[in-house]
């Protein structure tokens, strides 16, 4: 059967991750990066396609561990289990901040009375397709096939077999007693890696991670979800670049059963702003100047060329296609890899990076000199192409059109720019150029995109439907909180696309703006933009509720997926989403504020 989304826990070592279900199995995990090939692809298929559980011996499929919870401040899992003759274990599960190469480490110990714990391994690499040769080499195991090879071990060493294309060990421990497994991946062609200590990289991994979630400056109402969502964004990062994933997953569906499957294993332009400011707001410098850095690198190069999205080490192809031998997760196909939204034209994308910027200036990130060039390039590009149709935040693989949001960041864009100039007059640059272009939009964004018979703003030019992504107009400053328009416009997302309380990011009913069969659940994160707007307007009460429905919707270890069903109860979509996470950091913050816009400043000269 499949699990829930929310009965995953994530797992990783800052290059990739897995997740690990409830009922003790590895069910996701890429290897050795979070947008490689999975050696475990149980989540969007069946065991068969990889897995790697450790459980009671004898316990059926479906049975789940008793509780499980993280390690205060880390992202070491303990899920602990009772058996049914009073003996009971837990079971360790990370992955060391690596060295060289990545280790999944498993370290079951017994708890009370005696207990028997099975293990089943099925390495199944390139998504599940190809069946490794399994064998014997120096008192352990290695599997190998084509480029990939895996060491697999245990300490102190326990019965082992071959069964079925898998490895199997069974053993037994009283109270105190310890195995350790320790799986290592390695390229097939290099020598076998120096293995590592279990014992000693699991303290070490409690001590990087405490030492980090340390570093957190947020003392509000919400320190645990605060610091569990930071440390998931932190988990997500790859630490050779500085580039944070969207997600830990590929093709985890908006619909069950649906076509709405994308893989979100990638950097994408727009989450810079709301990134880096949740970073910013919470201490963490160096993931922030770190992230600006990728940014940085990532959109050098011809305006013209700029793209929504690259890979974690700012990789330009993201070819997209599909894995026919899976499945997909619940029946949910087809399952993509690479996402084909990258050769699409979003002009907010222009926005989102100069307004990252110029937060990043303002907050006193130290200013690379050249930066300010790349972002004249870019401002000179939108200067030109700001009145085209495109495809919108929201990726539609149907008919460009004028989107609302695409064209208020425009105007963040050229707003951004006067304000960086106005802070610091040594800058080269026409400051009138960007305000007459800032005036241009604005204007045309009023007379185009706002409704006066309903007192909303709309998601296109000329259209009745609206968009959730207009909630953020008075968090940009493209008009204040208390503009009749910008309440008008809450109030009518809030009904139009309310869910149970929670937002759509849009209608998908009749003939859809996306070009897409099917529906979708709540967007989390712009059901957190809802919470925001709310208290800018001074709606402080129905704010922080929405905050705490939202709160509610995590699972039992504090994560969030891309959306939710509110009459199924479930999460849905791609797992850990960072968006979300972001989402509920900024609103954490923004709710310890007094009501009102937010304060735009000058940067730093």
């Amino acid at each position: 059967m499949t699990q829930p989304i929310e009965d995953y826990a994530l797992i990783g070592d800052l290059m990739t991750s897995g997740l690990v279900g409830r009922d003790g199995s590895l069910d996701w995990l890429c290897l050795p990066r979070f947008d490689s090939p999975a050696c475990f692809a149980a989540l969007l298929g069946d065991k068969e396609n990889g897995h790697w559980r450790i459980s009671p011996a004898g316990a059926p499929d479906d049975e789940q561990c008793t509780r499980r919870a993280y390690i205060d401040g880390s992202l070491v899992l303990e899920s602990y289990w009772d058996t049914p003759d009073g003996g009971s274990f837990k079971v360790v599960d990370f992955m060391p901040q690596r060295d060289n190469a990545p280790d999944v480490i498993r370290i079951i110990e017994g708890l009370t009375g005696e207990v028997t714990v099975r293990s089943v391994l099925r390495l199944r690499f390139d998504y599940g397709h190809v069946v490794p040769w399994v064998r014997r080499a120096d008192g352990d195991r290695v599997a190998v096939a084509g480029p990939d090879s895996a060491w697999f071990r245990s300490e102190p060493a326990v019965p082992t077999w071959g069964e079925a294309n898998s490895t199997c060990s069974e053993f037994t421990l009283s109270a105190g007693e310890r195995v350790a497994f320790v799986l290592t991946w390695h390229p097939s062609h290099e020598p076998r890696p120096e293995s590592c200590d279990p014992y000693a990289a699991l303290e070490q991994s409690r001590a990087d991670w405490r030492d980090w979630s340390a570093q957190c400056t947020y003392e509000g109402p919400y320190a645990e979800a605060v610091t569990r969502s930071l440390i998931t964004l932190k988990a997500l990062t790859y630490a050779p670049t500085g580039g944070i994933a969207a997600a830990a997953t590929t093709s985890l569906p908006e619909e069950i059963g649906g076509v709405r499957n994308w893989d979100y294993r990638y950097c994408w332009l727009r989450d810079s702003t709301l990134t880096l400011g949740s970073l910013l707001e919470t201490g963490f410098l160096d993931e922030a100047r770190a992230w600006r850095e990728w940014l940085l690198r990532a959109i050098a190069g011809d305006p013209a060329d700029l793209q929504i999205m690259y890979g974690i080490g700012g990789e330009r192809r993201i070819p997209e296609s599909d894995l026919p031998w899976l499945r997909g997760y619940a029946s949910s196909a087809p399952v993509r890899v690479g996402n084909a939204a990258v050769d699409q034209l979003q002009l907010d994308v222009y926005g989102e990076v100069l307004d990252s910027l110029y937060l990043a200036k303002v907050n006193g990130l130290p200013a690379e000199r050249h930066a300010w060039r790349i972002q004249l390039a870019l401002l000179d590009f939108l200067e030109r192409n700001w009145r085209r149709p495109d495809e919108g935040l929201w990726e539609v693989r149907g008919p460009r059109r004028h989107f609302v949001h695409s064209k208020v960041m425009a105007w963040v864009a050229a707003d951004r720019a006067v304000r960086t100039m106005e802070g610091d007059p040594s800058l080269l640059g026409d400051v009138e150029r960007w305000r007459t272009m800032r005036d241009e939009v604005h204007r045309d964004v009023i007379e185009n995109g706002f409704d006066p018979v309903r007192g909303t703003f709309t998601q296109y030019y000329g259209s009745r439907e609206l968009d959730a992504a207009t909630l953020l107009i008075p968090r940009v400053g493209f008009l204040p909180p208390d503009d009749p328009r910008v309440i008008g416009t809450v109030d009518a997302v809030r009904v139009e696309l309310g869910s149970s309380g929670l937002v759509r990011r849009y209608s998908t009913e009749g003939p859809s703006v996306d070009g897409l069969p099917g529906d979708e659940g709540a967007f989390l994160a712009c059901s957190f933009w809802l919470a925001d707007a709310l208290h800018m307007t001074g709606r402080e009460k129905e704010a922080r509720e929405l905050f705490e429905r939202l709160l509610a919707v995590r699972n039992d270890v504090g994560l969030l997926a891309e959306e939710y069903d509110p009459v199924a109860g479930r999460q849905l979509g791609n797992f850990p989403q960072a968006f979300s996470h972001v989402g509920l950091v900024n609103t954490a913050v923004t709710l310890g504020r007094p009501a009102g816009p937010p304060t735009v400043r000058p940067p730093t000269v």
